[in-house]
């Protein structure tokens, strides 16, 4: 059966500053600030390697619309990379690299092309099999208004049809809302394969066509974690078959360590070294935050006597200098407490906070996401971010509440 092999990749974000990442020692900084440029050198070696039909990359290339000079020289530098290796590439611009943006422009190798602000389509040959591509680029950073409605339904059921769009799912808050869209609408244009980005979390919206977003291929953050990296894509008329391919240099994740009958620091501090040392091993160099689960009441008095700033002073301390990178970004902790009265008003309140809806969330969070001076800085309230603010209600509560010994006293 005829096929055809291409990379689908997107949301680059080269040269992302990763903000909020203070207090690394210097050369772990740079090397986390180094490595979307890494990421993106993985995916050209493995292109130039691999010599798949041609590459889609589906918006937000450049981290922000101004381009910055050094991320453009990368990327120029990459497609020349593709352009000696004979392969063809075909790129949208998003809501971070938009087309009104204010950069200095660096000219691309002719093997690249570059959609335009209004949906187009654009036709290749491999191997005698005739590929239809239709996309655009981002005229300007907002695109609120759905564009699907541009696409044109497939021609006809001999050529490959692969539709490109950077944008979200219609009613998905949980992301910012660009370019919306339903699968349903995807579908109905009949096309072969749907080359999606915007949305950093890697996932398959649909089987029949595939509808795919491959996520970014470098974490930016804490709520960007797990693998990063892209698709290799082997597409016939039956079906199409995924592969993932890893790029990430760095990696997000949480670390969770059991701790009970913990009466010593020096004990405390070993439990974390193995299980941070661990984690590097099977992710590479990391980013986490280490949760303290099953604490007991002796454990949480034991803790409670040094602050926790201390406590993720000491975890760093002890990593500084492994030769595996690990960070330890943030310190949680869960308390198990065993007086009744206390365990019966903390499962009142945490019953009241758990049945907030998302919307609820962003109410009760309102002067903070409102605020004009913080809100550019935020990103959207996600799943994760809601199940983060509510466990540090749980930890604030019984931080606060007397623990039973405290009550017998």
């Amino acid at each position: 059966m005829s096929t055809i092999r291409f990379i689908h990749t997107a949301d680059l974000h080269l040269d992302s500053p990763f903000k909020g990442m203070t207090g690394l020692p210097p050369t772990r900084l740079n090397e986390l600030r180094e490595s979307t440029f890494t990421a993106f050198n993985r995916l050209i070696d493995y292109a130039v390697e691999t010599s798949p039909d041609f590459l889609l990359i589906v918006g937000d290339i450049y981290d922000g619309e101004d381009r910055s000079l050094r991320a453009q020289r990368k990327f120029q530098e990459g497609m020349e990379k593709l352009h000696e290796a004979g392969i063809p590439v075909y790129i949208t611009y998003g809501n971070h690299d938009h087309l009104s943006g204010n950069w200095t422009r660096f000219e691309l190798p002719p093997n690249v092309h570059e959609f335009s602000g209004e949906v187009e389509e654009v036709s290749l040959t491999v191997r005698g099999l005739d590929v239809v591509l239709h996309g655009f680029s981002y005229p300007n950073r907002h695109v609120r208004e759905e564009m699907i409605s541009n696409y044109p339904v497939a021609s006809d059921n001999y050529s490959f049809h692969i539709g490109l769009l950077h944008g979200s799912i219609a009613g998905n808050d949980t992301h910012a809302v660009y370019s919306p869209f339903t699968i349903g609408e995807l579908q109905s244009k009949h096309y072969d394969y749907w080359a999606l980005g915007h949305i950093h979390l890697r996932q398959q919206l649909s089987e029949d066509p595939p509808i795919v977003y491959p996520g970014n291929i470098q974490g930016r953050h804490r709520n960007e974690s797990g693998e990063k990296g892209f698709y290799e894509v082997e597409l016939s008329k039956s079906g199409a078959v995924l592969s993932f391919v890893r790029t990430s240099a760095v990696h997000f994740g949480k670390v969770q360590i059991p701790c009970v009958n913990i009466r010593h620091a020096n004990e405390w501090l070993a439990n974390c070294e193995e299980a941070l040392l661990s984690f590097a091993t099977e992710n590479g160099p990391s980013v986490v935050d280490v949760e303290i689960l099953n604490l007991d009441e002796e454990t949480a008095a034991f803790f409670a006597q040094t602050a926790e700033d201390v406590w993720l002073d000491a975890i760093r301390e002890v990593m500084d200098g492994k030769e595996s990178f690990v960070w330890v970004q943030r310190l949680t902790s869960t308390v198990t407490l065993h007086n009744k009265e206390n365990n019966a008003l903390v499962d009142s309140v945490l019953g009241q906070v758990d049945s907030w809806s998302p919307e609820q969330w962003k109410q009760v969070l309102g002067d903070l996401y409102q605020h004009v001076r913080t809100a550019r800085y935020l990103d959207p309230l996600t799943e994760e971010d809601i199940r983060d603010l509510r466990n540090e209600v749980e930890r604030h509560l019984l931080n606060e509440l007397p623990t039973e010994l405290e009550v017998i006293r």
